[in-house]
């Protein structure tokens, strides 16, 4: 699979169908990583549909050097630094807790699963902007640290720092609210 690479020439090529391709395949994740940035999913998926007019307008040209992945979440990244850069005042939006529908027998595990993915989530968002981004990339979107190298503008080793500390920040915010670890 090339990531959306072909998808993309083919659109360059005007076969629009190559641009729902990749609308369908990267919305969602996009949107998800560029609410870690401003915290607000409004904000996060109109940031989203500038990427994709970005490439329909400008139609930036894709050099292979990383995947298709990895290059259309820079430019998400570097649209979102522009967008926060006009509007420094951001406004945080409390999370809300999700029901999941579950087989009777398995609706307390299932309760407790959705609590611990709720308290992992606050936790995410009470931590420094990089830590959460390093960590959404590499375990929630599963970038190498290459690819994030790429995104973050960052070195290896930067990444792999912040790696480190973003872990035990987490695991430290976690602790702080009682979170209870699985055997």
């Amino acid at each position: 699979m090339d990531n959306g690479e072909s998808s993309y020439r083919r659109f360059l090529a005007g076969d629009n169908e190559g641009l729902h391709e990749i609308i369908c395949s990267y919305r969602a994740g996009l949107i998800l990583y560029l609410n870690s940035f401003v915290q607000n999913v409004h904000t996060s998926e109109e940031l989203t549909e500038d990427v994709f007019l970005e490439l329909i307008i400008k139609r930036p040209k894709f050099s292979g050097k990383c995947s298709f992945k990895t290059w259309l979440y820079a430019i998400g990244r570097n649209l979102t630094a522009k967008h926060l850069r006009k509007h420094t005042k951001l406004s945080v939006v409390p999370l809300e807790s999700q029901d999941y529908l579950a087989d009777e027998e398995n609706l307390e595990s299932n309760y407790i699963k959705s609590e611990q993915k709720r308290m992992v989530h606050q936790a995410l968002h009470r931590l420094k902007l990089e830590y959460r981004q390093v960590l959404y990339l590499i375990y929630f979107e599963e970038f190498s640290n290459k690819e994030a190298c790429i995104i973050m503008k960052k070195s290896n080793r930067q990444i792999s720092d912040l790696l480190y500390h973003a872990k035990k920040a987490l695991k430290s915010e976690l602790e702080r609210s009682g979170f209870d670890y699985e055997e």
